[in-house]
Formats: structure tokens, sequence, C-alpha cells
């Protein structure tokens, strides 16, 4: 059934660093000059790889084994034969998970004491018991529900936690958003677009910012919204909307459902864009006259999360 065992790998923060500065030394000068504790980014650096060895042993399994950086998703073909380990933090699954077709995704936390590991279920230590398991279907699955943006001349982005929809430069997006049968023109700093397992990061923040100035009005406190990573909805919220003239602001947040898709349709002459999961450069362009529609994507992210 699996011919291959694919995993990805992500840069050190340490290692970003030393291709900024050249060398490590040069890099470790730059942080301790400008007040900074360069041994968190070397302890780091040696705890992931140290989790990388053990990774590559457990995955020795009798399969072949490609290894692929995380910059190379974008352009790495997935085939149905793969099972893929992710070694990173959360973020590394969702940017993975829009590239797969379906295959079981093991993400192992490379470092438990510094990561909180939502979406990272899987130990360094039970890695090869379970990659075993899932080789004759014997694990828990949880199937992720993920977001799509398709512009109408078949262009299509996946998401695994969110979208953005706006400018590239993050200054006012203009648009026509259309929801529940309502459609108003914006000018706004973007919309995030969340799925239930993305709804703990960007959207959470979102929230955060939204009940601290609730509480600084003394007014009602408010909750987050409650989804779960299989929830067949998604949420978006609009960042920052102004209100003129030519702009309102009645539709700033909904539930996106299959029977209430949001359309968007550009206003921006230059620099819109659609992105997934905080990478801006695996992206839609989205300018004057192109009309998106976000909704729920057919695929499900498998992500294994246990034995059976």
């Amino acid at each position: 059934m699996f011919e291959k065992v694919v995993l990805v790998t992500r840069k050190t923060r340490l290692e970003e660093l030393i291709e900024r500065f050249n060398t490590r030394a040069q890099a470790k000068f730059y942080i301790e000059h400008a007040g900074g504790d360069f041994s968190t980014y070397a302890e780091e650096h040696e705890a992931y790889q140290r989790s990388l060895e053990s990774v590559r042993r457990s995955i020795e399994v009798g399969l072949k084994i490609q290894v692929i950086e995380r910059a190379f998703l974008p352009t790495y073909f997935f085939t149905p034969g793969d099972v893929i380990v992710t070694l990173g933090q959360d973020g590394l699954v969702a940017n993975t998970a829009k590239y797969v077709k379906g295959q079981p995704i093991l993400a192992v936390n490379p470092d438990a004491t510094r990561f909180d590991g939502i979406l990272l279920p899987i130990k360094t230590s039970v890695l090869r018991r379970i990659l075993e398991q899932t080789l004759v279907s014997k694990v828990h699955f949880r199937h992720v529900t993920m977001a799509e943006a398709k512009l109408r001349d078949g262009q299509r982005l996946l998401a695994f936690n969110d979208l953005f929809i706006g400018v590239r430069s993050h200054i006012s997006a203009r648009y026509r958003l259309t929801y529940n049968g309502k459609t108003e023109a914006h000018s706004s700093c973007g919309i995030i677009v969340s799925t239930g397992a993305g709804s703990s990061g960007w959207l959470s923040s979102i929230f955060n910012e939204t009940m601290g100035i609730v509480s600084f009005l003394k007014g009602k406190p408010v909750k987050p919204v409650q989804m779960t990573w299989e929830d067949e909805s998604l949420l978006f919220v609009v960042r920052e909307p102004f209100v003129s003239r030519q702009s309102s602001a009645g539709i700033v947040a909904g539930r996106v459902k299959p029977v209430s898709p949001l359309s968007i349709e550009s206003q921006m002459p230059t620099a819109g864009v659609i992105f997934s999961d905080g990478v801006e450069a695996d992206s839609l362009d989205f300018n004057s006259g192109a009309i998106a529609t976000i909704g729920i994507a057919p695929e499900r992210a498998n992500l294994v999360v246990g034995e059976s």
C-alpha cells in the first residue's frame, strides 16, 4: 500500500541566521551585540538535530525514504504511496497538509519542552511504532477540515489553518464582499478565514484583541467561537474595517458553510493576494476584476493521532 516515507523538515532559527550572516560566528556577534541571548538559538538547534537523528532512525522500516525541506513543498509531488512525517512546529503541519492528497500525516514534536504542539501528537520515542501501525492501518485519525479559495479562471488554493485575503503589504485592501445574500464594499486590513484547526492560531489573536477592547470599554465579556478540527464550517473575520462614503462595516464576521460560501471581488489594482497558512510565497494574485469563492475544500487532512 505504501512505498515511501517522506520526511518534511524545516530550518532552525540558527540555520536561518547563518544564511543571513554567512557564518555562525557572525550570527552570534550580531545577536549578542543587539543584547540578545545566542545560547537560546544554539540550544534550540541542537535539540532539533537530536530529534532529527532519532526520527531518521525511526523511519527506517523497509520503505524508500525522501527528506525534503519546507521551502520545497510547493514544488514537490506527493504520490498515493507516500506516508508523510513532519518534524517541526505546528505550522509545518499546516504547510504540508495542503499539498498532501489525503495520505496519512504523522506530526512529530521535535522539542516538547519548547513547543506546545497542538497539532503534534507524536513523540520521537514512539514514532517507529506508530509508523509501523500506520502501514497496516491500525491507527486513529483526525480528518481535519480544510478551506479553499477558488478563482473564476480555475486557480485554487487550499488552507489547513487559515486564508488571508488582502494586500501583500497588509495596508488597506479594497473589495466587495458578498455573504448570505448581502453585498458590501469594504476598505480593511484584509480578511482572515479560519478552519477549526486554525481557530487556535491567527483567529484567536483577533478574539484576544476584541476581548481586550470590550474589557476596556467595560462591555459584556466576549467568548471565542469554539470549533473542532472536523467542523464542517469556516469562520471569517474582517480585520479593522474602515467606514467611509465608499466603504461599510456591516458584515465583519460570519460562518462559511457549504450552503453559505463567501464571495469576494477584488478592487485592488495591484498587490492583491490570497495566501494560506502564513506562506506568502505560494499565493494567488487577487487584483481588480478577480472574484474568489471561499468555501470548504472537498479534501481532508488525515492526521494520525495514535494507535487503534
